[in-house]
């Protein structure tokens, strides 16, 4: 499964700690495994296509809620979750725009949106409202994200706080987020193209959209308009693969269309159309709903992306090969994913300046850098010390290459390619900055790239 003959070297107690003593240990590089491609080929496939394709409903893609390594931090719970799967519903249930109802008085306009149908009211002043009634369309399935917990939103989402280990933490933050955010709508005929809308329905069926609300007329003489803080979408180039490069943010309208930003968030004035992009969503397409980003991850895509099964495949490769703390001579493991959010004995942790991974120890800890910077042993660089974690959320990743590198400074491991990617996605943050983060935990991150490769020791036997 991996080549032996590479560790067995001597090594050196006496330089340890006294320079670059890199050639004088047995190094290791995740990327020297010889993975076993047969047995990680059978584990390549989506939860789809191990069961029964043809029984299986048809699935339009799947949401994943950026920042969470897999699950929320107190478990994943009915409609709030970090993943939601988009399946064809029995019945469809989704609408589209038929009578527009122009120079409403506000009583008349009440009246219009009380019916048992569904519609948009577009408010111009005090004494004129533009309501659009929406009919049935046998055609589409709807689906409805946002903060609300009423129930017609099918996908609760809650505000993202980087690093947060309990959903109290997410909670006691004055939400951005709107209660009715936005809405996808999904062909039920094949391809099954899924097209993105801001603002979604409520309990009355009803979309308002009040004097302040950015909105106009347009040049047919319909309705459109912009929601207060904006739903933001970016359709990634050559899409969501290991050639994938950042695309650019637009955002989307309560009809669709797309605009470039505003100057800030919630800004009264909208942005210029863009005419030839669309609001239909792409395998790795992000949306931005001002609180918390989700990766929209197509059918397709995730047949061709790692599986829960082929990371814990990995993680145990990694484990067999008995990389050990070249201080403490102790064999490191990375812990079980059930396990992730708790620090282990065996843990690996990684100088974040150099890539050098070691268990814990408190070689290098002096008093005078409060425990933040510590000196590596094996190349005296001082830096960041951390504990390394396992990339659990499939999803996130754009290969299914071994887990050679990390995020700096959180110490997610995954992928090379995988965290090329996410360190030059510039994702909002706030009403007005952009910042690459990484995917599992939502920090931010720092030094030049990002991110850095790892350099494990082998076995001394």
């Amino acid at each position: 499964m991996y080549r032996k003959s590479k560790w067995k070297c001597g090594y050196d107690l006496a330089v340890l700690g006294h320079g670059n003593n890199e050639k004088s240990v047995p190094q290791l590089l995740i990327s020297d495994l010889k993975f076993e491609k047969k047995s990680l080929a059978k584990l390549m496939f989506s939860p789809d296509q191990e069961n029964h394709p043809s029984k299986a409903p048809v699935k339009y893609g799947e949401l994943i809620v950026l920042g969470y390594n897999g699950s929320l931090p107190n478990g994943d719970r009915g409609r709030r979750k970090s993943r939601f799967a988009l399946f064809k519903r029995p019945k469809a249930n989704g609408v589209k725009p038929s009578t527009v109802h122009i120079a409403c008085t506000p009583q008349a306009a009440k009246a219009i949106s009380n019916k048992d149908q569904h519609s948009i009211s577009y408010t111009l002043s005090r004494a004129q409202t533009v309501v659009v009634e929406y009919t049935h369309d046998s055609n589409t399935d709807m689906f409805q994200i946002g903060r609300s917990t009423e129930s017609p939103i099918d996908f609760v989402v809650t505000d993202t706080v980087p690093g947060s280990q309990s959903n109290s933490d997410t909670q006691s933050v004055q939400s951005t987020i709107s209660r009715f955010a936005c809405r996808i709508i999904c062909e039920r005929n094949p391809p099954f193209t899924a097209r993105i809308y801001a603002a979604g329905f409520d309990s009355s069926k009803n979309i308002f959209l009040g004097e302040k609300a950015a909105k106009w007329k347009t040049s047919d003489g319909q309705m459109d308009g912009l929601t207060t803080n904006g739903v933001l979408v970016m359709h990634p180039r050559n899409g969501f693969t290991e050639d994938s490069k950042p695309g650019v943010w637009r955002e989307i309208s309560v009809c669709g269309n797309v605009f470039s930003l505003r100057e800030t968030r919630s800004a009264q004035q909208r942005g210029k159309m863009v005419e030839n992009e669309t609001n239909q969503l792409q395998d790795g397409s992000l949306i931005d709903l001002c609180g918390a980003t989700l990766l929209w991850r197509t059918a397709e895509g995730l047949s061709r992306t790692p599986t829960v099964k082929h990371l814990e495949a990995l993680r145990q490769e990694i484990n067999a090969a008995r990389p050990q703390c070249p201080v403490g001579f102790n064999t490191l493991a990375f812990p079980s994913m059930k396990r992730k959010d708790v620090v282990d004995e065996k843990q690996p942790w990684v100088y974040l300046n150099c890539g050098h991974v070691h268990g814990y120890h408190n070689w290098g800890n002096k008093e005078e850098r409060d425990g933040k910077d510590r000196e590596c042993p094996m190349c005296r660089s001082v830096g960041p010390y951390v504990p390394l974690w396992l990339g659990c959320e499939a999803g996130f990743y754009v290969d299914a290459g071994p887990p050679t590198h990390a995020f700096s400074p959180c110490g997610h491991v995954c992928s090379e390619k995988t965290t090329a990617y996410w360190s030059q996605i510039p994702l909002p943050h706030g009403t007005h900055t952009f910042h690459a983060a990484c995917p599992f935990c939502a920090h931010q991150l720092a030094g030049e790239q990002g991110y850095i490769r790892l350099i494990f020791q082998g076995p001394l036997d």
